[in-house]
């Protein structure tokens, strides 16, 4: 499941009222103050705020009831004279741009949804959707698109069930675009090789971290200054413990009957691409996924996302609650919780990932 935001923001829904409060505002302030108060600007000011919120037929409507509403203020308070011709022409001067105004907005944003959809087509194809079963896990995933953003992200997951067990990775490349739709191609490719011929988890990271500095030898501009954060993870074929390599990410989360376990790595490690400023030595923490566990794997797009006041959103709180241990469930808490905190709108693609292991 992509995109998992299902309805408009209430804010966007309130916004389609504003040009009726503006002009309901300027009517009656005019009649309270029995035309003490000049209401003129208020009332010009509605179709310019109609053309950004409003369909092409709302800003024209909108302007009609602006002259409308103007004429009954006049005729309330006096007889019409000569210099009202210029000041109901102003008004409908004034509509006829903002109807300008709003053929030009609602091209531009056809123009995004495009961009948009066209991205996302894109990211379904390089990232398809992973299995919903493998082995004794339940998986699900989704990935959320920042809405101001059309650009491609570098969000990524995988599972592969191989011989030496069920292995998993999600990263983040550093940038946006086709040069971020190329390492992640890269990345990806080579996580599926490395799952089924490198028979250890080390073999498998030190095989991204070649892969990517090969990406990096090849590349020029921002796209030679790339890196990936990520976490690899396996489960061995008798499910005796939960083996993680950290690069450089957020901590994965063991969610079970409303405790939450950060999976934090024993050694800090440095993201993929800068193996080489730390050597060889690839850290492996091991622990213990009791029956019945989600383990709870995402992107900087959520524990980075911010609201109104500048406060990094975090997971743990949303998932120290009851939550049945289904994948489905946990995920939809989690991002229902994120689009909450920052007001219905993400500054970063997201993409979570998350994995029970059966009773």
């Amino acid at each position: 499941m992509r995109n998992g935001r299902t309805e408009a923001p209430a804010r966007e829904l309130w916004l389609r009222w504003l040009p009726a409060v503006v002009i309901a505002g300027a009517f009656v302030l005019d009649v309270a103050t029995r035309g003490g108060v000049n209401t003129f600007p208020l009332l010009a000011a509605a179709p310019g705020v109609a053309a950004s919120v409003l369909s092409l037929g709302g800003t024209i409507a909108t302007g009609v009831a602006v002259n409308l509403v103007g004429l009954a203020l006049v005729y309330l308070e006096r007889e019409p004279v000569r210099q009202d011709v210029a000041v109901f022409s102003s008004l409908v001067l004034l509509t006829v741009i903002a109807a300008v105004l709003n053929v030009q907005l609602t091209w531009n944003r056809r123009q995004l949804r495009t961009s948009r959809e066209v991205a996302a087509a894109v990211q379904h194809a390089v990232l398809p959707d992973p299995p919903r079963r493998v082995g004794r896990l339940s998986v699900a995933s989704r990935y959320e698109v920042a809405h101001e953003e059309a650009a491609i992200g570098g969000d990524l997951f995988a599972i592969h069930e191989t011989d030496h067990g069920i292995r998993m990775l999600i990263a983040d490349v550093r940038g946006k675009g086709l040069e971020a739709v190329r390492t992640v191609n890269a990345l990806l490719g080579s996580f599926h090789e490395a799952c089924h011929h490198r028979p250890d988890l080390p073999g498998v990271v030190r095989q991204l971290e070649d892969r990517m500095q090969e990406v990096i030898r090849r590349s020029s501009g921002a796209e030679a200054e790339s890196f990936a954060t990520a976490v690899v993870a396996e489960l061995p074929p008798d499910y005796s413990g939960l083996r993680i390599v950290n690069r450089g990410h957020a901590a994965p989360l063991l969610v079970r009957g409303g405790r939450v376990t950060p999976l934090t790595p024993s050694t800090p490690s440095l993201p993929l691409g800068l193996g080489l400023l730390h050597g060889d030595d690839v850290v492996v923490d091991l622990f213990e996924p009791p029956a019945g566990a989600t383990l709870v794997l995402f992107t900087d797009g959520i524990n980075e996302a911010r609201d109104a006041d500048g406060v990094f959103f975090d997971p743990v709180p949303v998932l120290s609650r009851p939550l049945p241990a289904d994948p489905d469930a946990v995920l939809d808490a989690v991002l229902r919780a994120v689009l909450r905190h920052t007001g219905g709108d993400l500054q970063d693609d997201a993409a979570l990932f998350a994995a029970t292991l059966d009773e």
